[in-house]
């Protein structure tokens, strides 16, 4: 059976200012395209809302919402959105965004295996970099997973991430604009089972530390290629994350150990309670950052100094003795008495003795 042609392949859009070249990508919401502006004589890439999602309030609201929020952050390390809104044709929602080349970190973990600790730990504090800018500006991602973190080069770097997919970024009320619908309620679960924190996975609301835990069970599965829990199902996944503790990072694989050090990062990272965790973005990152240097790659960091006692107190007249050892003491009162006695009793028998031998 021959499927229908896309009807967006080589169509203009938006007077012209965008040629649709090719599909690139979709999804259960929409497709991405790649498309030329001739005017900025650049390449884009063109997300849009399939056409029959287009009168499903909550969805539509998701993709504004999604479009809303990458246009607000500008760090290197997120995708760019250029421009969004409606086409006059059909009504159809898209987000102009910058083409990317290269794989998702799904992809690329799937295709090479686990990757290496001193390109991993890089790639994945560029990403906090990001994120701390979008929590700093009150936006929690929400749905943090390898696929939305896309390898891209850059100005000549590779493995330059790039964040994506904000389509259930949670922003506060005052970046929110009228008549937009509210997503996610308190007590609804929304995101990616595998990577949800616990509090996510109970319906309880979120701030930046659920976007912690995330990346870290992403961090998790780039070192192992596995997840920190042996599950099968979903529901067994969210039950996991809630109930049980993590499986230690070098426990995870037969044979593959990590720097102790990073082990006692991850594992905070995926603490149950958002309090235990790294509280920022920032603060994950300069924890993770030593271990992107193989020199450290062997070692964990340095541990705190030993709690050192408080010197005594200086005498209060010291002299040139006071660094010699103490003087031992004399011998006491009724020492003194005892010998004295003792000396005067064997006095007294040495003239008796005496005295007879003159006798004699």
């Amino acid at each position: 059976m021959v499927r229908p042609a896309d009807p967006f392949i080589g169509r203009e859009i938006l007077g012209g200012q965008f040629r649709i070249l090719q599909k690139i990508g979709t999804g259960g919401m929409g497709s991405v395209y790649k498309a030329e502006q001739p005017a900025m004589n650049r390449m884009v890439a063109i997300k849009i809302l399939h056409p029959k999602l287009a009168g499903r309030k909550d969805l539509t609201s998701r993709f504004r919402r999604e479009a809303r929020a990458m246009s607000q952050l500008t760090h290197p390390n997120t995708a760019k959105v250029f421009m969004y809104g409606e086409l006059e044709e059909d009504g159809s929602l898209y987000i102009v965004m910058e083409l990317l080349e290269g794989r998702n970190l799904n992809q690329t973990v799937r295709k090479e295996g686990p990757i290496a600790l001193e390109r991993a730990i890089p790639i994945l504090v560029q990403v906090c970099g990001a994120l701390h800018e979008a929590h700093e500006m009150g936006i929690v991602h929400r749905d943090l997973k390898p696929e939305n973190i896309f390898l891209s080069v850059q100005g000549g770097m590779k493995d330059f991430p790039k964040v994506l997919d904000f389509g259930l970024a949670k922003v506060t009320e005052r970046q929110m604009r009228p008549g937009s619908i509210i997503l996610t309620q308190e007590g609804m679960v929304f995101g990616t089972p595998e990577f949800m924190s616990p509090e996510q996975a109970q319906g309880k609301t979120l701030d930046a530390r659920s976007d912690i835990y995330s990346l870290s069970a992403i961090l998790y599965e780039v070192l192992t290629g596995k997840l920190p829990f042996n599950a099968k199902t979903p529901m067994e996944y969210i039950q996991k994350h809630v109930m049980e503790p993590p499986i230690g990072l070098s426990e995870r694989v037969p044979g593959k150990t990590f720097p102790p050090g990073l082990d006692a990062v991850i594992a905070r990272a995926l603490a149950k309670k958002p309090e235990d965790r790294f509280q920022t973005a920032a603060e994950f990152a300069q924890a993770l950052a030593p271990y992107g240097d193989p020199s450290l790659a062997d070692r964990a960091p340095p541990p705190p100094p030993p709690a050192v006692a408080p010197a005594p107190a200086p005498a209060a007249s010291p002299t040139a003795n006071t660094l010699r050892a103490p003087a031992r003491r004399g011998p006491g009162p009724a020492l003194l008495i005892g010998v004295a006695a003792a000396c005067l009793i064997l006095g007294v028998v040495l003239a008796v003795v005496a005295m007879k031998f003159l006798v004699k």
